[in-house]
């Protein structure tokens, strides 16, 4: 039986009457035709398209890839003029965790509103107008314009304001995506008139025009009932863009960055006239702004220095060996969670600058009421300095968050781990050291190895070709790491392992507060057969790379190889003097035996880091988690000095 369309709430129970014949199609259109279009009519109208599934994640496939969302599924998501929410709630099917839509049709938002809750999703819908949303600035990570949403209004001001707003409530490195019709392909190939049968009963017939203007396409959309006659004769415009004229509109709203990411072509089932929707470009957009300031009632708050790496400074360790623009963007990702730590009392300011580090430092220390020590790129960007900054610390006399440097050159060292946890009775793959002058070495052990630094960190000189079969692929890889990346200190040789690559992070203090996070494999089901199986630099820094599909899932593991490894993690947190939060890397050989890989104390703290993605196994936000390792130096300083029961504010 064919759905039942209502006519919109001002024309029920009369009977519509057309216009007949028209000369202009412009002259009868409305500037706020917008307000009552979009309604039960609208979406069997449009339903082939906006009511197809299949089409919908096929799109949101897409979008995914141009955002690069794969990564970001705790993500803050505006879907902007959203309609019946098809996109959201498609993204919600996936596990997008904070997601709202928002459109001015009160029909589709109701619509939308229901739908969620039938399928019991997480999702938050409003209504209103897009030139004036109501939200605070910075709030979104992401903003999407989908299905040739934009574009309504009278003037094209009207558009730059909905984008001004949208750079507004973006996160500082938020990102952008419109999707809208292509309008060079629309000028060439609009279809003047048409007419279809969209279910048994009603059919509709269209004319359009392009406008004096030349910028809109000018429509009319007759809907007809068998039995009723005409329900609504309705007239509207589109302004209509190519990807130039849409950049610079984007521009002048402040956005930059902008990548025109190719065309979508929409083929539905009745195919029929696709109108608007059957050919789109798609557009992503970048946003570079500071932080809004954020007026502050007058309460005693705990200054939080954060200090980082220096965005000025080489970095070997980077691909360009500069910051780039993911850099930037996981600092901002980075400061938007911790403004949300922010709310409870305490206030973070930034230490960036190098050059200046020790005299600012000076300056504040008084004011200070810990340092939250990020600098895991070392002082200068130099990793061999990562210890030079809790040493600073501790000459300030400025408590801190995590390892000192005792802690921080131990781990540094891979054999000198392996020597202490090899003392402490945690097995380890066999491995030799070869120093930079050595020359010959023997080899006791089988192949397959695998041939790493043995000082440095973030998998810096690992690759594919680090796994050697014989002498010639070991002499091949040491040859790789000293000449590409420049390493010319002690190697090690070490047997590699093939059963799963499996981490463990903890958060706190042992042995009186900690807490133990889920153990995660990596999983390499996406990586091409041949290719071997090891999670390196190019997994974590070249997005071009086959190993850029790694995820990382929830390991299946015996109970007692859990308990074994949760164990021997806790025992060499303390025995290392690790604080805080520690992630710890072993990997399984191939009878499923656990052996230790290394230790990472104060591990990488972005938001798509290892340590994050566990923490969120733990159901911990990239907040929570960074609120955890701030309540956990908390407790640690309160406890030294005596009062054990004074924390950071939770959030």
């Amino acid at each position: 039986m064919a759905e039942k369309i209502e006519p919109p709430d001002s024309v029920k129970n009369i009977k519509k009457k057309s216009f007949g014949p028209v000369s202009d199609l412009e002259e009868h259109v409305e500037p706020d035709w917008w307000k009552r279009i979009f309604n039960s009519i609208y979406i069997k109208t449009d339903g082939d398209v906006v009511e197809d599934k299949n089409i919908t994640s096929f799109e949101a496939d897409f979008f995914i890839k141009s955002l690069r969302l794969d990564f970001s599924k705790q993500d803050k998501i505006l879907d902007l003029c959203c309609g019946q929410g098809r996109h959201s709630l498609e993204f919600a099917r996936r596990d997008y965790k904070n997601i709202e839509g928002f459109d001015r049709s009160r029909y589709l938002i109701k619509r939308a509103r229901e739908t969620s809750k039938k399928e019991g999703l997480n999702l938050k819908f409003r209504e209103g107008d897009a030139r004036k949303l109501p939200y605070a600035a910075d709030t979104f990570d992401v903003v999407m314009i989908l299905g040739n949403s934009f574009g309504y209004f009278e003037t094209i001001n009207d558009d730059i304001r909905v984008l001004k707003e949208v750079f507004r409530v973006l996160k500082p490195s938020g990102k952008l995506l419109v999707d809208v019709a292509d309008g060079d392909f629309l000028k060439k190939n609009f279809q003047p008139r048409s007419w279809e049968w969209i279910d048994e009963k009603h059919f509709v017939c269209r004319e359009r025009s392009l406008a004096k203007d030349e910028q809109r396409i000018i429509s009319r959309e007759i809907v007809s009932q068998t039995e009723k006659g005409v329900i609504t004769d309705q007239f509207y415009s589109e302004r209509i863009y190519t990807p130039e004229s849409l950049s610079e509109i984007l521009k002048k709203a402040g956005f930059s960055n902008i990548i025109n990411h190719g065309r979508i072509s929409t083929d539905s089932i009745r195919n029929q006239d696709l109108g608007m929707m059957e050919r789109r470009i798609v557009l992503t957009a970048f946003v570079k702004k500071e932080w809004t300031e954020v007026k502050r009632k007058s309460k005693e708050v705990k200054n939080i220095a954060v200090i980082m790496g220096d965005p000025k400074k080489q970095d070997i360790i980077k691909p360009s060996y500069v910051f780039d623009d993911d850099d930037f963007y996981t600092i901002n990702q980075l400061r938007g969670a911790l403004k949300q730590v922010e709310e409870n009392g305490l206030h973070f300011f930034y230490f960036n600058n190098h050059d200046t580090l020790i005299q600012d430092l000076v300056k504040m220390k008084d004011k200070i009421y810990f340092a939250f020590n990020l600098c895991d790129e070392g002082y200068t960007n130099d990793a061999r300095k990562e210890l030079h900054v809790p040493a600073l610390l501790e000459m300030l006399g400025v408590f801190y968050t995590g390892g000192g440097p005792q802690c921080l050159a131990y781990c540094y060292d891979k054999s000198l781990t392996r020597g202490v946890a090899e003392e402490m009775g945690i097995p380890v793959p066999q491995a030799i050291f070869i120093k930079s002058e050595d020359t010959k070495f023997d080899l006791p052990f089988s192949f397959p190895v695998i041939v790493k630094p043995n000082f440095g960190d973030s998998s810096f000189g690992i690759t594919q070709n680090s796994v050697a079969n014989n002498h010639e692929e070991i002499l091949s890889a040491i040859t790789e790491i000293r000449e590409k990346f420049g390493y010319e200190k002690p190697i090690l040789v070490e047997e590699f392992l093939t059963g799963k690559d499996i981490s463990l992070g903890i958060i706190g203090n042992p042995p009186n507060s900690y807490n133990v996070l889920p153990i995660t494999e990596e999983d390499y089901s996406l990586v091409p057969e041949g290719l071997p199986r090891v999670c390196g630099y190019e997994a974590k820094w070249l997005p071009d790379s086959p190993y850029w599909n790694i995820k990382s899932i929830q390991a299946e593991l015996p109970e007692d190889v859990k308990n074994f490894v949760t164990d021997c993690c806790v025992k060499l947190f303390e025995r290392l003097e690790c604080r805080d939060y520690a992630r710890f890397d072993w990997r399984l050989d191939s009878k499923g035996n656990p052996k230790l890989l290394e230790v990472n104390p104060n591990p990488g703290w972005c938001w798509d880091g290892h340590l994050a993605k566990i923490s969120n196994f733990a159901g911990m936000s990239y907040s929570e988690m960074l609120g955890a390792i701030l309540n956990a130096a908390d407790q640690r300083m309160n406890s030294h000095n005596g009062n054990g029961n004074n924390e950071v504010n939770k959030i």
